[in-house]
């Protein structure tokens, strides 16, 4: 019952707050993802369909001004972010927030390859792949972590790779990255879990996306002659590596790894990821060299 003047009820003016307060209690009901390096690829499909499962998305990018199918989407908020900037991490997460009441999963999504013979990198080429792929997860997931404390609860994942797991030739840096990335997320459950917060890994296979376009950073061999004719195979075999079109596979084990309330750790994803981390598993190292060697070339 109504318990307010005649005045005010008559006005509207109760109708109007309690339908503010309805509005305002069902944004909170709503659980909220905040994706980096939503523009294409993993990040983008998981945005469409956590959208797709009533979650309210904070789908981050470099260049936000270039996205036109998510900013179509109710419930999907744009805002820029670069991983390597803490000023944009800082205001994506205070303006999603601000957007959305809180954050409940972090989804440490951007990140690209670099290949190429180790030596043939230069500083600025080392300190580029681990500024994006770890030294930014680290920020994003350190902006985050004080809301998802205060309210006790959380779920930050963080895509890995199955090079999280197994090396290929001339990827060392790449796979630094990962492997760090991998201990890291393992390690953090010791701290976070008491809070509330679970901790994912998700190791995608070989996937048709932008990884292996415009993400990729190719510094080849420099001038290295001795490194080119294996550096040649290895990018044979890296062209007609068979990649899968079914990046919908990842989406589901992100959202699978954000929903399943488990303590699991690891999400392999592809026929590919989970035989060749099978086939690690169990083989010591001189054998997965030798095999790799073969399958290489080299």
């Amino acid at each position: 019952m109504y318990k307010g003047s005649v005045e005010t009820y008559k006005s509207g003016g109760a109708l109007k707050s309690t339908f503010a307060l309805e509005i305002k209690n069902n944004k909170a009901m709503k659980k909220t993802v905040l994706i980096t390096g939503a523009s294409s690829g993993f990040g983008k499909v998981a945005a469409k369909l956590f959208h797709t499962n009533n979650w309210n998305v904070i789908a981050t990018m470099r260049s936000p001004e270039k996205e036109t199918e998510l900013s179509t989407l109710s419930n999907v908020f744009i805002s820029k972010l670069d991983v390597t900037d803490k000023l944009s991490i800082q205001n994506a997460v205070a303006a999603g927030i601000e957007k959305f009441g809180k954050i409940d999963v972090l989804v440490n999504n951007a990140g690209y390859g670099a290949l190429g013979a180790l030596e043939a990198a230069t500083e600025e080429q080392v300190k580029q792949q681990f500024d994006v792929n770890l030294f930014g997860l680290i920020a994003v997931t350190k902006a985050v972590l004080p809301g998802m404390r205060q309210q006790k609860s959380g779920v930050i994942i963080n895509i890995s790779s199955v090079g999280g797991r197994i090396t290929f030739p001339f990827c060392s840096l790449y796979h630094a990255t990962k492997f760090a990335v991998e201990g890291l997320t393992e390690s953090m459950q010791y701290e976070l879990n008491p809070f509330g917060i679970s901790l994912k890994i998700v190791e995608p296979g070989g996937y048709k996306t932008e990884f292996a376009g415009r993400s990729m950073a190719l510094f080849s061999t420099d001038g290295l002659d001795e490194y080119q004719p294996a550096f040649n195979k290895f990018m044979n075999i890296i062209n007609d590596w068979p990649m899968s079109e079914n990046i919908s596979e990842v989406a589901d084990a992100i959202y699978e790894a954000a929903t399943d309330g488990t303590e699991k750790l690891r999400y392999p994803v592809g026929h590919d990821a989970v035989q060749m981390i099978t086939a690690r598993q169990q083989m010591d190292d001189v054998d997965f060299k030798k095999m790799m060697s073969a399958q290489t070339g080299i």
